[in-house]
């Protein structure tokens, strides 16, 4: 199984925050990480996962929301976001146990190619949307911390690492 890395890990600054590379060839290598990727995700309880966060640098993602099928996402362009925003209480595999709202805009539409090779356009809107713009983030090494206030950012890290190093 994949591991996950998780803020405050050695591997955290080296990948969380960078930004990750275009997939040259969907090839068996790529449709294998991405089982592994979905099969980490599942283990995690997540519903979305990016490259980065199980140390691949590469510009692709998976999700899973409840009512959606699993999707793969390689090299995705997002295309579109509606000027309307909502705020959501959102979480990350790579900061377990960190819950806060953050405003995103609540649709969109996205280009990207999935696992088979194939183009594909999807309009996302409501939770699927909202995954989508959490994962792409991971793909320009940001985190939904990072959406956050300063104030706000800081006072949420604070207890995060607290908790971890306890």
């Amino acid at each position: 199984m994949l591991d996950i890395v998780t803020l405050g890990s050695d591997a955290e600054d080296a990948i969380l925050h960078s930004k990750a590379e275009p997939v040259a060839d969907i090839d068996p290598a790529i449709r294998t990480l991405i089982e592994g990727m979905h099969e980490a995700m599942r283990h995690g309880k997540g519903i979305g996962l990016a490259g980065p966060q199980v140390d691949r640098a590469l510009r692709l993602f998976v999700t899973h929301v409840e009512g959606d099928q699993p999707r793969a996402f390689i090299n995705p362009e997002i295309i579109m976001t509606s000027p309307e925003e909502a705020d959501y209480e959102e979480g990350c595999l790579s900061i377990p146990g960190l819950y806060t709202n953050v405003r995103r805009p609540a649709s969109l539409r996205i280009q990207a190619w999935n696992e088979r090779g194939r183009p594909f356009t999807l309009e996302a809107t409501d939770l699927l949307a909202r995954v989508i713009l959490h994962e792409y983030d991971h793909l320009d090494g940001i985190l939904f911390v990072d959406r956050l206030s300063a104030a706000r950012r800081e006072r949420a890290l604070a207890a995060y690492l607290k908790k971890v190093r306890m």
